[in-house]
């Protein structure tokens, strides 16, 4: 892994793209485009702020998170893979898979007209073997500007089928969860997992009254969030992708996690590109998948 001097060397780019270290050593990214400022941390290649000009911050990170090599950061945009929360064959492993609390490498760095565009890799290493992931690399490309979009890229080099699921586990930051309201999933099948995983079936807009865990199925939907208060929505278009979460853990559920404040759980709504449970991929050997999100933000009138 190159060092920060060689970082800045290789791929920095001046009043755009800087890297440096945290007091616990991690690595970021700070990023200004012309039309966007935004964070990237190499741990995870976990996005943890991006804030389109003109707007309030779109991606909430806990301000009580804990910023430490091997420890999974609380919001932004983990990157589940390769299974969602706890592991899909019953044998044992870290919550959402690996891939977040391990350091990818930086592969390319360009601003493209007024957008940033980075592509970040991951391959096999002791801790992936270890669970018994050996044969494959994961690619993740970032396009930052006045919309973000993050595309995960996995590849099976095995000579086996690789069966895995994955999430681009997003935080968006909202002025009050009891204000705002998502739409596009009218009509869709979900697991409740506050209701003991009763599938039920979404009508109308969500709104966010209690503990909320929700796996909605078969949907490749577009979800639109509006948050009244700011006076804005949020559009989040996705392919590759047939599962979508919607997580916000409540005053209950905040309680119980160490790295948030218990008085931050009302400033964001988990809005998740995701394949698992029954959406799970089976990936044949030498065949690649490729999952989208691409995030909007426009004014909310009237």
């Amino acid at each position: 892994m190159m060092d920060i001097n060689q970082l800045n060397e290789h791929f920095g780019l001046p009043g755009v793209l800087a890297f440096h270290a945290t007091e616990s050593d991690l690595v970021r990214a700070d990023i200004t485009t012309p039309h966007a400022t935004a964070t990237v941390y190499l741990q995870g290649a976990h996005l943890t702020a991006w804030q389109p000009a003109g707007h309030q911050p779109a991606i909430f990170t806990s301000r009580k998170t804990d910023l430490a090599p091997g420890k999974a950061i609380r919001g932004g945009v983990p990157i589940a893979f390769p299974w969602f929360a706890t592991r899909h064959d019953g044998k044992t492993g870290p919550s959402h898979g690996f891939a977040r609390i391990q350091d990818w490498t930086l592969a390319f760095a360009a601003l493209a007209g007024e957008d940033l565009h980075l592509t970040f890799t991951l391959g096999a290493n002791d801790l992936s073997r270890s669970l018994g992931y050996d044969h494959f690399h994961l690619g993740y490309q970032l396009t930052i500007g006045s919309t973000l979009t993050m595309q995960l890229t996995v590849a099976n080099d095995a000579d086996t089928p690789l069966v895995f699921e994955e999430a681009l586990h997003t935080y968006y930051a909202v002025a009050d969860v009891h204000e705002i309201a998502i739409a596009g999933l009218d009509g869709v099948s979900y697991l409740d997992k506050v209701d003991s995983f009763k599938e039920k079936v979404q009508h109308g807009d969500i709104t966010v009254t209690g503990p909320t865990d929700r796996v909605y199925l078969d949907t490749t939907a577009t979800c639109t969030l509006s948050d009244p208060v700011r006076k804005r929505r949020i559009a989040v278009a996705k392919t590759g992708s047939n599962t979508t979460v919607v997580w916000n853990p409540w005053e209950s559920g905040a309680a119980k996690l160490a790295d948030m404040d218990p008085s931050e759980w009302h400033e964001f709504v988990a809005i998740e590109t995701v394949n698992a449970a029954t959406d799970a991929i089976t990936l044949a050997p030498g065949a690649t998948h490729t999952m989208q999100a691409r995030v909007t933000l426009d004014e909310l009138h009237g």
